[in-house]
């Protein structure tokens, strides 16, 4: 219908402009169109039709320049794949214009990394409840390992925590001789294995000094004391840089300390190194070089966990914290022929490490056993006050409890689907035949698991945005197109629509994993079997990896055992089990 149609003659001049437009939207939907947007471009098109009112003509406002053009918001949407008309585009433009404006504001304010946003994920569905007491005494005596001082410092480097812990506990070794013997070898092999980024030396002395006076006087503080551990170089400890891998920080100093740090150092354990982390947490690839792994130094670590996985298989460190997002512990773990532990999504508090997705990211141990995962789980799990998506689940952590209490499962499709590790797969799937009642499980596959990605690439770009507008981006280490300087300029396209529904995708899989766990308390699977790894760290699932066997390159394989949200108690029994009856943990790497 034509604009001649509705109106005869043009109407008489108004005071009330508005009045005006308000009687021609009337006349519209008397007419049948009722789509408020074609009852506007109508009533500017009848605008620029209507002759000037008598008088003197109003004063020329100036018009400023669209930066966002028609044929920029054309090609946007194409990019979105999006389909609109050019007028709905033309209506659209001061819109996308103030946007820019909007968008201007916000970058005025600064905005450090360590600052969340507003909106919280957390892995618990409405009407589930996980808060309890922490408990102050174990769930039962714990049997002490009978275990003799080796005959060399090389046996000693590659005992386990537990066995190091009891070395210490009576006084067979000293925490300044542990402390002292990790420093040399840390020293000695990084110019084989790139993984050091700063020493904690003068720290570390002045730890182990203490840590052998209380322990003569009768205060020890239990299986961490005087036990030498290393940090992914994301932990934040005062008087020592914190890189995050990155060139852009070799020299940046902040002045706090991160909580896993706090409470390993009220556990009695002994920092002594900042290790590497690939920049940004991802890859092995930093400022320092690639780190390596010591099994076959031709290869990196895998990361982004770089450092702490090769320093801990290399008997350079007990144990080592690290961190991931999207296997940044399973992978380095795998590589490296470890035991990594991905606690639960608000399991651990994040408070002092860098940011890369407050959706996604945990810290966890990676240790030489399962074992000793549940050791130092114990020493920095819960609430700190400062995460706020921090959950008060107490960790009853009993490795005498009996198996046939647990109900264990296996992923069929991911042990069935062939691949080059799948002998190995099938090996440790029969190993836990051995220990378990297993069934058969299988995660529903009818969500675009792969598509929620964008949660994670979204959330990155904006805790790197300053980087990426100042052109900083340009200074980080790797360039190409899987590097972070790409992905996270890739980011700024992606719709915010978009990022909401993805995350609401995301509830429905949290569902889908709530109904495979109704039954089941540990899932065995391999560990990069289908989308498993993706699909437990949006639904913030743990898990465990365990090494499994080697290729024949000589590099370690795993498989992963996954547990209910905050069952890292029972994940850990499991797991245990399988790992002392396949022994390949107890295997390390010849330097």
């Amino acid at each position: 219908m034509s604009i001649p149609s509705l109106v005869t003659s043009p109407a008489p001049p108004l005071r009330d402009a508005q009045l005006d437009r308000r009687a021609f939207f009337s006349l519209c939907a008397a007419a049948g169109i009722g789509t408020p947007v074609m009852a506007e471009a109508l009533w500017h098109d009848l605008q620029a039709q209507a002759p000037a009112p008598p008088g003197p003509p109003p004063p020329q406002q100036q018009q400023q320049p669209l930066r966002v053009t028609l044929a920029m918001a054309s090609g946007a949407a194409a990019l979105y794949g999006l389909e609109f008309t050019e007028a709905e585009l033309q209506m659209a433009l001061q819109n996308l214009n103030n946007g820019l404006r909007s968008y201007e504001q916000l970058r005025g304010v600064t905005l450090t990394n360590d600052v969340p946003p507003a909106l919280q994920f957390s892995p618990v569905l409405p009407g589930r409840s996980f808060a309890g007491p922490r408990p102050v005494q174990p769930p039962a005596p714990r049997p002490r390992p009978s275990v003799t001082r080796p005959a060399s410092d090389e046996e000693l480097a590659f005992r386990s925590l537990v066995e190091l812990g009891e070395l210490v506990r009576t006084r067979q070794v000293g925490a300044m001789e542990l402390t002292r013997l990790s420093l040399d070898r840390l020293k000695r092999y990084d110019a084989q294995l790139f993984g050091v980024v700063n020493l904690t030396e003068e720290r570390a002395l002045r730890q182990a000094e203490d840590a052998d006076r209380e322990i003569a006087a009768g205060r020890y503080r239990g299986p961490l004391h005087g036990i030498p551990w290393g940090a992914k170089d994301l932990l934040a400890v005062p008087g020592y840089p914190t890189t995050w891998g990155s060139p852009i920080y070799q020299e940046r100093i902040i002045d706090d300390t991160a909580t896993v740090v706090e409470r390993l150092d009220a556990a009695g354990a002994i920092l002594v190194a900042k290790l590497s982390l690939g920049e940004f947490a991802q890859g092995d690839v930093w400022y320092g070089g690639t780190t390596r792994n010591p099994w076959n130094p031709e290869q990196g670590s895998s990361g982004s966990s770089a450092g702490p996985g090769s320093a801990t298989a290399a008997g350079l460190v007990a144990f080592a914290i690290g961190s991931e997002t999207l296997g940044s512990i399973v992978s380095p773990s795998t590589r490296n022929g470890v035991s990594g532990l991905r606690p639960t999504f608000g399991r651990v508090s994040r408070h002092g490490a860098m940011a890369l997705s407050w959706s996604m990211d945990k810290l966890g141990p990676m240790c030489r056993s399962v074992e000793d995962c549940a050791l130092v789980l114990e020493a920095i799990f819960g609430p700190d006050g400062k995460d706020p998506t921090v959950v008060a689940a107490p960790f009853a952590w009993d490795p005498t409890r009996p198996l046939d209490s647990l109900r264990v499962g296996y992923l069929k499709a991911a042990f069935d689907a062939p691949r080059n590790t799948k002998a190995l797969d099938d090996a440790a799937l029969e190993a836990a035949r051995g220990l378990f009642d297993l069934v058969e499980v299988e995660i529903p596959d009818d969500l675009p698991v792969g598509a929620m990605r964008i949660i994670l690439t979204a959330e990155a770009a904006a805790a790197f945005d300053e980087i990426t507008r100042s052109n900083q981006d340009d200074l980080m280490v790797r360039q190409n197109a899987g590097a972070w300087p790409n992905s996270f300029r890739s980011a700024r396209f992606i719709p915010a629509v978009e990022y909401i529904q993805a995350n609401r995708v995301r509830t429905l899989l949290m569902r889908e994993m709530e109904k495979v766990f109704e039954n089941l308390d540990v899932l065995l699977t391999p560990s990069f079997g289908g989308s498993v790894l993706l699909i437990t760290n949006l639904t913030g699932h743990p898990g465990v990896c365990v090494p499994s066997g080697f290729t024949e390159r000589n590099t370690p394989v795993s498989v992963s055992f996954i547990g209910r949200l905050f069952g890292e108690a029972d994940l850990c029994r499991v797991a245990m089990a399988w790992q002392e009856a396949t022994g390949w943990h107890r295997r390390h790497p010849a330097l």
